[in-house]
């Protein structure tokens, strides 16, 4: 249920009106527009409350909600989340790019991509520092000390820093070094991991569960939002079909259809939704067509000799640099602001192959 009020009502009546809600023993999670504020009211409340809030002055409407995500809906926030972190926004007309490796191998290896990513126009650093794997024996990451080299190279070459967390535990330490925390598709459920990215302000990019609906991966993010942290953006990774030419297949339905329901951000990953790197430019291309708010996208040195993890999949540098040049052009015809303060176009000459 959400309370709409009127245009013209001040900050004190909403006080008492919150209030109000709160002695009906419910929790109320105020959304302010430019037109209008919404009250949502989280819990089970008493049939009786809507009418007794529709005569509160200042109320505009009280509407029930059917949705079992209250906080992600669009009906509880009708404008677009943007997120601004360190001045690079997210969500509405802007488009951003998060580039970067399967997983942080050495200093080096990741100074050089940070280098790459910035002069081809991309705003964030990718990079794993822990990897789910599905087999035992393969490469899990570098851990702690990955952290430390993602974020020195983010910070020397003015990049923000997205890496996934996969335990609660590590919640605090990986906020510590990175400006974005990414969810995983086998972790898109862990209600434990959610429950705890609740409880801090740092942004989260949730990846859609590779076998999970739009309504699974709504709740899910309603988990993290319920616990007080409303920067959260919806990454479509594909999911599992019966098609194994893919590695999975991208879902570019899910775009208009999660920002038709939801207000969050949507961003989309064809590098795993495709898990082949002819494919990613393509579907990089559809997927701003389609309005994504953002591409993360897997780039690497020499993908096909020293990557640790998912170099079919990763793009050459000078693939990347192309990719960014491309979108460029097409994101003022969709609607999309790309503002990609490239470098010299030298700084590929070295990786054309």
């Amino acid at each position: 249920m959400i309370v709409i009020t009127q245009p013209t009502i001040t900050d004190e009546r909403i006080a008492e009106i919150v209030s109000h809600i709160e002695r009906a023993g419910v929790a109320a999670h105020v959304s302010r527009g430019t037109d209008r504020t919404v009250i949502g009211i989280i819990g089970k409340a008493e049939p009786t409350l809507a009418e007794h809030l529709r005569q509160l002055k200042g109320v505009e409407n009280v509407v029930k909600i059917s949705k079992s995500y209250k906080l992600a809906s669009r009906d509880f926030h009708p404008e677009d989340t943007i997120i601004d972190i360190k001045g690079v926004k997210i969500g509405g007309s802007n488009l951003v790019i998060m580039g970067g490796p399967c997983a942080v191998e050495n200093e080096e290896q990741i100074d050089e991509i940070a280098r790459l990513v910035k002069a081809a126009g991309g705003q964030v650093l990718r990079g794993g520092a822990f990897k789910p794997r599905t087999g035992p024996y393969s490469f899990q990451g570098v851990g702690v000390e990955g952290l430390e080299m993602m974020r020195k190279a983010g910070e020397k070459h003015g990049l923000l820093t997205i890496t996934e967390v996969m335990t609660p535990e590590y919640v605090d330490i990986c906020a510590e070094h990175a400006d974005i925390l990414q969810v995983g598709t086998r972790n898109m459920q862990n209600f434990d991991l959610l429950r705890k990215l609740g409880t801090i302000q740092t942004p989260v990019l949730l990846k859609r569960g590779f076998s999970s609906t739009y309504d699974e991966f709504l709740n899910a993010a309603e988990y993290i939002l319920a616990g007080g942290n409303p920067n959260v953006m919806l990454c479509e990774r594909g999911i599992r079909t019966f098609e194994t030419y893919t590695r999975n297949t991208l879902d570019l339905t899910a775009i208009p259809v999660l920002q038709g329901l939801s207000h969050l951000p949507v961003i989309s990953d064809p590098s795993h939704g495709t898990g082949r790197r002819e494919l990613v430019e393509p579907m990089a291309k559809a997927s701003v067509a389609a309005g994504a708010n953002g591409l993360i996208i897997e780039m690497h040195t020499d993908p096909d000799n020293s990557a640790t993890g998912d170099g079919v999949q990763s793009l050459f540098p000078d693939q990347f640099a192309q990719l960014l040049k491309d979108l460029e052009k097409l994101a003022p015809i969709v609607g999309k602001n790309f503002d990609t303060k490239k470098e010299e176009a030298e700084a590929f000459a070295v990786w054309q192959r």
